[in-house]
């Protein structure tokens, strides 16, 4: 069994207005660090390479080569029941010393009830794997619900759940730094992942860093500042991440291996440095996966987003090292 890191105990405590006024200093400034490191997390898929749906052994393979490459012990998933995710993943985890966050797609009837059914059926047996609930993923970027409609389905789900496990929602860094969100943090929900991705931004690797750190600062600010407090909600960098060779570019943003383990040695240890919790996007490469769109609308592929390849083999080094 792996033993788990220990999880902040103060997440993202730092005053991120502080965080605003260096951006404009050189990055390695940027990743001098703080007293204590963020936590590291993967976002990690129900689906083998080949659409079939992952097994609770495939779990226990994932996290043993998660654990190998990196030392971290936390994934993050999207749907509690999309192949019986819920009832595979959380055994497995606490076979291996690992803990799971996982969501629940509220945009459809249908799927709020069958991820939320999926959650009461298992998180009673398994509260000590179950880190958190994330209730919908990016909805407000999407326009599907108004902060107001979206803290009714988050409160909703919470009401089902085992005490002391943390529920909230992940969105785009913009929909919480323009105030669309507001209501969800008054409304004094639990966590709340803010996505931030350079690349989407059209980012060349050179500014990628600045731009990750500029789009945290100004989301987490605006949390904290509605919230009145360091330390409710809980606040994580819910996504960030760069595709590797064979992946889509998006203008400046070109997609490759180099690029890849240079964002993540630059931007994303830079960030654990500051001492915020971070989810990769994301742990394996997912083949099966239909192409995406990005924010401008264009299509793009998606299935070479991986640290590690769909066989687990690392991509390249996802340990952080001193600059």
């Amino acid at each position: 069994m792996h033993l788990s890191l220990p999880l902040q105990a103060a997440h993202a405590a730092l005053a991120l207005s502080s965080l605003l006024a260096v951006l404009t200093l050189p990055i390695l400034s940027l990743l001098a660090p703080a007293a204590a490191r963020g936590t590291l997390g993967f976002a990690l898929g129900t689906k083998n390479a080949d659409g079939s749906c992952k097994t609770t052994a495939d779990y226990q393979a994932d996290f043993d080569a998660i654990y190998a490459a990196s030392g971290s012990t936390l994934v993050r998933g999207y749907s509690a029941s999309d192949c019986d995710a819920a009832a595979r993943i959380l055994p497995a985890a606490a076979s291996k010393g690992f803990k799971a966050v996982l969501g629940v797609w509220p945009d459809v009837p249908s799927s709020l009830a069958a991820d939320t059914a999926a959650l009461q059926a298992h998180a009673w047996r398994y509260p000590d794997q179950l880190y958190a609930v994330t209730v919908g993923s990016e909805a407000l970027y999407r326009g599907n619900f108004t902060g107001e409609e979206l803290l009714e389905k988050i409160n909703g789900v919470k009401a089902v759940l085992p005490p002391g496990v943390r529920v909230g929602t992940a969105d785009s860094w913009n929909k919480w730094a323009d105030g669309t969100g507001d209501a969800v943090v008054r409304g004094g929900v639990d966590i709340i992942m803010v996505n931030a991705f350079a690349y989407w931004q059209a980012q060349e690797i050179g500014n990628a860093t600045k731009t990750y750190f500029h789009d945290i600062a100004r989301a987490f600010e605006r949390i904290q500042d509605i919230s009145g407090s360091f330390d409710r909600p809980e606040l994580w960098n819910g996504e960030t991440g760069w595709p590797k060779d064979g992946g889509s570019d998006f203008g400046a943003a070109l997609a490759s291996t180099v690029n890849a383990h240079t964002y993540f040695q630059t931007a994303v240890c830079g960030m654990l440095a500051w001492n915020v919790d971070v989810f990769y996007f994301e742990a394996f490469d997912e083949p099966w996966k239909p192409r995406s769109e990005g924010d401008n609308g264009v299509s793009a592929d998606e299935t070479h987003w991986g640290a590690m390849t769909a066989g687990r083999e690392v991509s390249y080094a996802v340990r952080c090292v001193a600059p």
